[in-house]
Order: C-alpha cells, then structure tokens, then sequence
C-alpha cells in the first residue's frame, strides 16, 4: 500500500467517523471535507484555515446549511424541538458526492503524486450540493478557494 493509499484511507475513516455522528448512512463529500479540516498540518488543512475554515468552522457552515434547506421548505428548527441524529449503528459506505469527489481528485495528478489537496481540490470541484452551499452560506468564494489550491499545487511543484 502506498503512502497515498495510507493516507486516504485515514481520511476516510475520520469522515466516517462524521458521517456516523451525523447520523447518516453514507459518507458524502461533506463529511470528506470535514475530515480534512481536521488532519492538521497538512497542506489542504492549511489552505482552509488560510480562509478561515478550520474544522469548527465547516461544521458550522455545514449547519447552517442544514437550517438554511430546511428553512426553504418552511421548517424553521428555531420553532421545533428536533432531536440531534441518532448515530448511525451501520458502518456508513461512500455516497455519490464523496466518489465523484475522489473521481475529480484521482483525475488531478499521477497518483504518486496526490496528497491532501487534491482531495480538496476534487470537493472543491462540485458545481452543486451541500459542499458549495455551506461555503456560500459561509461566505468562502468556492471558486477562489479551489484556485488557492490550484496555486499551492502548481507551488509544490516547482
């Protein structure tokens, strides 16, 4: 197993570790994102915090996220009593946003040359869903955000 390999698969066993405490039955890109911002030291780490999304800051993006969908369909969790989600007594599988995004980060580089930000970069890519709606909820430009990564990419490579 390489190192990349290693690394990925602690990756996604942290994001599974979210997705479990979100109750939920797969692991999507949000929680991929999350487990991200959590690997501290490392260069997509370090690019989130350069904008102010450490791991706090995304889950709290990614709530109000939850309340600002909710809120579109008229549920206002202010004005109910909603339990927090059960965790999940499943072992959660990859969800389609978190294999599209892996598909977009092993389409970035050879392999032995991925690392943690092109994982970002590959959550950074989706044109739709919960990912790019928490960063614009959170005022993150994703378009920006995913060229930052780009240049600290094309700067490791020099």
């Amino acid at each position: 197993m390489s190192a990349f390999d290693k690394y990925l698969h602690a990756v996604i066993v942290r994001a599974m570790g979210e997705a479990q405490e979100d109750g939920s039955a797969t692991i999507d890109a949000h929680h991929l994102l999350l487990s991200l911002a959590a690997d501290q030291g490392t260069t997509a780490q370090q690019v989130l915090v350069s904008v102010g999304l450490d791991r706090a800051a995304v889950r709290d993006a990614l709530d109000r996220e939850f309340e600002h969908s909710l809120s579109m369909v008229g549920v206002s969790p202010a004005a109910y009593d909603l339990p927090r989600p059960s965790r999940a007594s499943e072992q959660p599988k990859l969800g389609a946003s978190a294999r599209l995004a892996l598909d977009r980060s092993f389409a970035s580089a050879r392999k032995k040359d991925l690392g943690s930000a092109h994982l970002l970069l590959g959550i950074l890519q989706a044109p739709v869903g919960t990912v790019p709606r928490a960063l614009a909820l959170a005022g993150v430009d994703q378009a920006e955000l995913a060229d930052r990564v780009r240049q600290t990419l094309n700067s490791q490579d020099h």
